[in-house]
């Protein structure tokens, strides 16, 4: 059927995510608007990100392999590291990691400034076979023909169109922090700073990796080395308990640097060398803020809804030990894009064409994910050799 052009699409959510999908669609001919509840530019986030095919697609269609090295640094060596800093495991493995801001601002600018709005939440969504309608808390009101939610776990989206899906705890939260690279030991820096870095011990890991520093530095000397410690904690109230910030109020879903009560943060530094090899308690020691998230997974029945559609954490959360959140979101993009461009813009048939292959998708990521944290967390049985523990949205040989 023809279809009228533009027309206007819709992004909730200004992460990552949500600006590769805001530009993928103004690519398919969509007048964009990305809207963003946040009322601050989403800076100085201290957390790393492996770089898969399809976190770095954009910059490779649309710059190069120079794109991506702007925004990234590197490792050569996957290695495990004994309770005495004894290397137990090391394979050649090549991985590329940024900074969740490196990687912000690059697709923030692609996108421009002109189609991103900040401080605005959305509050009611009305939808139909022609158009979708979204209200938003500060007054404004938007009509679109297709919605797109990438707001993340705490999906507004998501609780409007499927109120009975809830996260659901993992059992473990991760704690999360950054080092700059010359501040640590030389010892330290030696077994950290070329590889993706693993310790385990009873109940417990901790992955370690090079990310670019605070500046966007990416040559060895100016980067930061990114940690998850991974500790686990029991739901109820001691959990609740260590989510209240030093204001007093709960944070169910991330409890930002800065914000952990001190007491926190003095036992973690405490036990770090207890637990841990002396290079991971190092970098556990040194954090000047370090920060709480609980692992959590969401896992939605449908992510399709006429003219609205959720995706990456908005549908289907998966612990991180795939590192392959950010590429989930991006790879759901595509896939959206593809789809318009297969039904020349038709949305409806496009979305019914899009759902099946990404809720395939984040099932068996959501499956793969649970059975690394039992290795890890659980049964404490985890095989450095073992290559379904290694990175990867679709698994270790894809």
């Amino acid at each position: 059927m023809a279809v009228r052009n533009p027309q206007r699409a819709v992004v909730v959510g200004g992460s990552m995510g949500g600006l590769t999908a805001g530009l993928l669609l103004r690519e398919r001919g969509f007048e964009v608007d990305v809207f963003e509840r946040s009322p601050l530019p989403l800076e100085g986030r201290g957390a790393g990100i492996v770089l898969q095919p399809d976190t770095v697609r954009w910059f490779a269609e649309h710059g190069g392999t120079e794109a991506v090295e702007r925004v990234s640094t590197g490792s050569s060596h996957l290695r495990y590291l004994g309770a005495n800093d004894e290397v137990v495991y090391d394979e050649p493995s090549t991985w590329r990691f940024t900074s969740w801001t490196a990687t912000y601002r690059a697709l923030f600018v692609d996108l421009g400034a002109d189609a991103y709005h900040l401080d605005h939440h959305v509050a009611g969504l009305d939808h139909d076979d022609r158009e979708v309608t979204l209200r938003f808390t500060n007054g404004r009101v938007q009509h679109a023909d297709l919605v797109v939610f990438a707001d993340g776990i705490s999906s507004t989206g998501r609780r409007r169109l499927l109120p009975e899906v809830t996260p659901r705890y993992s059992g473990y939260v991760g704690w999360r922090g950054t080092v700059p690279e010359g501040e640590v030991s030389s010892r330290t820096h030696d077994l950290l700073h070329d590889s993706v870095t693993y310790a385990t011990a009873s109940r417990t890991h901790i992955v370690m990796y090079p990310i670019p520093g605070r500046d966007g530095g990416t040559a060895i000397g100016s980067r930061d080395l990114n940690y998850v410690w991974y500790r686990n904690v029991a739901e109820g109230p001691e959990l609740d308990e260590m989510l209240t910030d030093k204001r007093g109020f709960p944070n169910p879903v991330s409890l930002q640097p800065g914000m952990v009560q001190d007491r926190y943060v003095d036992e973690l530094r405490a036990s770090a060398p207890e637990v841990l090899p002396p290079a991971a308690a190092e970098l556990v020691v040194r954090t000047a803020q370090p920060f709480i998230q609980p692992v959590l997974d969401i896992e939605v029945p449908r992510m399709a809804f006429g003219r609205v559609c959720l995706i990456g954490d908005a549908a289907f959360a998966a612990r991180p030990h795939a590192a392959a959140g950010t590429a989930k979101a991006a790879a759901d993009a595509w896939a959206l894009a593809d789809a318009l461009r297969d039904a020349d813009g038709d949305v409806v048939p496009a979305l019914e064409k899009w759902e099946p292959g990404r809720l395939e998708v984040g099932r068996n990521l959501l499956k793969r994910v649970r059975e690394m944290g039992r290795h890890y967390q659980v049964d404490s049985d985890a095989d450095p050799a073992d290559r379904n523990l290694r990175f990867g949205l679709y698994g270790p040989d894809h």
